[in-house]
């Protein structure tokens, strides 16, 4: 992970050595090594994820022209603001470390699971977790249409599983993953980023962060906390803030970082649009052309 950007690109890898100095450890040995088990720990992945999308941030400068506004899919929205200056790489780092352990320990200390439910509308599938009786379950990530990942205890997952399969989803998938993300279970991680992120410096963005919990436009720092702190608990409207986006004027997208999750689901999102993945040096190659 990174490690080929960071050969090729040494602003790249004064990033991932940076991000070690921070966190003091050797982040970006895990990201190149492994082991995998450790490093998709979330409390690893978290800052992981930051340290190579910040890198790539800074590897194109202002080869990517203006940017009108930024925004990140769940932990990504870290990296938005890093871009748009509300606060910086540093703050940002130790706060997703601390996300990512919080997350963890909350996950333990209250169990619970994902799942994603394709071939559904939005509606359907508020109506279906609305409908569980026993345990938890609420809608976690509208991603695009006909993709919606639910989030809650065991039982009241499974139970929201079999529910959409009866309402015509054409699959139900339980996700690997340590916690019931984006839900009411995650109340306690959300206590203590709150608290972490009361004595970080949160600056006016240069231009807007479109918040997962709103689907709107941020241009106040204060306000971007306290929306970074509701996200831990929220859905996140992710095919919302895309379509808000688009309403405002956006003709172009790049996906900075690992993966082209983000670009997959624009082919949706924002069909006909232009949207690269920019993670890897051959992408730059590509971006130029």
């Amino acid at each position: 992970m990174a490690a080929a950007l960071a050969d090729a690109e040494p602003i790249a890898a004064s990033v991932l050595r940076e991000a070690d100095d921070v966190l003091g450890f050797a982040l970006s040995g895990l990201m190149a090594e492994g082991p995998e088990r450790e490093l998709t720990a979330t409390k690893n992945a978290q800052p992981a994820l930051l340290a190579h999308s910040v890198a790539v941030l800074r590897v194109l400068g202002d080869r990517i022209g203006p940017v009108s506004f930024v925004a990140g899919h769940s932990l990504g929205e870290f990296t938005a603001h890093v871009a748009a200056g509300t606060l910086s790489f540093e703050d940002a780092l130790r706060a997703v470390r601390l996300r990512g352990e919080l997350m963890f320990k909350t996950g333990q200390a209250r169990p619970g699971t994902m799942a994603a439910i394709l071939g559904l509308d939005d509606f359907t599938v508020e109506d279906v977790c609305t409908r569980v009786e026993h345990g938890v379950c609420v809608p976690a990530n509208f991603n695009s249409a006909g993709q919606v990942v639910v989030s809650g205890d065991v039982e009241g997952v499974g139970e929201a599983m079999a529910m959409a399969k009866d309402a015509g989803a054409k699959r139900a998938i339980e996700l690997n993953v340590s916690g019931a993300f984006h839900s009411p279970l995650m109340e306690p991680a959300a206590d203590g980023l709150r608290e972490f992120l009361e004595g970080i410096e949160f600056t006016s963005p240069h231009f807007p962060v479109i918040s997962n919990v709103t689907a709107e436009p941020v241009s106040d720092g204060d306000v971007a906390r306290e929306l970074l702190v509701k996200q831990v608990t929220s859905p996140v409207a992710w095919s919302a803030s895309v379509a808000t986006m688009l309403d405002l004027g956006v003709d172009r997208f790049l996906e900075l970082g690992p993966g082209k999750v983000l670009t997959t689901l624009n082919r949706r999102n924002a069909k006909g649009f232009p949207c690269a993945a920019v993670g890897e040096p051959s992408d730059f190659d590509a971006l130029e052309t």
